[in-house]
């Protein structure tokens, strides 16, 4: 049974990723790929500056999921690339650098250090929905989308993925980025969000609004793999409310090569990669599936 699958340039085991943020330092990527048997590792999101993030508390549990607003704590790329990203690599799967910047330099310039420090491709953080000036800010404009993307296509030779999240312009930015030269595009990050303490009276979180993930949000993500494999022609990788091998199957079948997979390990362990890649080996095998390739936009109809 074949399970590896191509995103672009980019080849993997299997169609499993860790998603940005979950597991932050370079011994837990190398775990993830070792241990728990991901087909890649997606890095926290990385700045041009250390981020110490929002105070505490950032995280809250919630009965469909989990929001959080960490404010995109980091040690800033010149340290995690030096001394992180080699722990990471020793997992000998892809590893994937996630970017957060608000301006086209400042996205090159860690870019371009993260192709020379040896990241097998860049993840553009375009969607992260509780930083002013950052993210979903940047990913719902497809103008500052193309912007962006053009200028890294032309000095990047690793390959440039997006990241979008929600918005009334996910598939324009999506298009956009296509046409300047992203390799492919990652739907979508947690969605805004805010819990309130009813005893005390007040927001939960102190950044008042966070990113909700989890069950809750995805049959939303599900439907923006479906409509962006019908307008893209690069590859489309699923990400929100990743749970088993059935949640990570209906990505496939909507349209996605790969899909990512975040606030399930706080519930599942690191093992849910190798699960997750057993439940749907057992599916292909039980319905006559020759590869994993078989079932990508099945669920369309038509395979294109």
């Amino acid at each position: 049974m074949k399970l590896g699958i191509r995103l672009g340039r980019m080849r993997m085991k299997n169609p499993t990723m860790l998603a940005s943020g979950i597991l932050c330092n370079g011994s837990l990527l190398k775990r993830a790929a070792v241990e728990g048997g991901a087909g890649a590792v997606v890095t926290k999101s990385l700045t041009r500056e250390v981020r110490e993030g929002y105070p505490t508390p950032v995280v809250v549990g919630v009965d469909c999921g989990v929001i959080n607003a960490v404010g995109l704590a980091n040690q800033g790329f010149a340290s995690y690339l030096s001394e992180d990203l080699p722990l990471a690599k020793e997992g000998r799967v892809p590893v994937i650098v996630s970017v957060a910047a608000g301006r086209v330099e400042e996205f090159e310039e860690i870019c371009v250090r993260a192709e020379e420090a040896g990241a097998d491709a860049v993840e553009l953080n375009l969607s992260c929905p509780h930083v002013e000036g950052h993210g979903m800010e940047v990913g719902a404009d497809p103008a500052a989308v193309s912007r962006i993307v053009k200028d890294l296509a032309g000095v990047m030779k690793i390959p440039v993925h997006v990241k979008l999240g929600l918005s009334d312009r996910m598939i324009e930015s999506a298009v956009a980025a296509e046409a300047a030269g992203a390799e492919a595009v990652v739907a979508i990050n947690t969605i805004r969000a805010m819990a309130i303490d009813v005893d005390a009276r007040r927001p939960v979180l102190t950044n008042v609004y966070g990113g909700l993930s989890g069950p809750a949000i995805h049959p939303i993500a599900l439907r923006c793999v479906f409509e962006l494999y019908r307008e893209l022609s690069i590859p489309v990788i699923g990400c929100g409310g990743v749970s088993d091998w059935r949640t990570a199957l209906d990505f496939l079948m909507a349209g996605a090569s790969a899909v990512q997979v975040g606030s399930a390990l706080a519930v599942r362990g690191i093992g849910i990669f190798r699960e997750i890649e057993e439940g749907i080996r057992r599916y292909l095998v039980k319905n006559k599936f020759s590869s994993v390739k078989e079932v990508i936009g099945i669920a369309h109809g038509v395979k294109r």
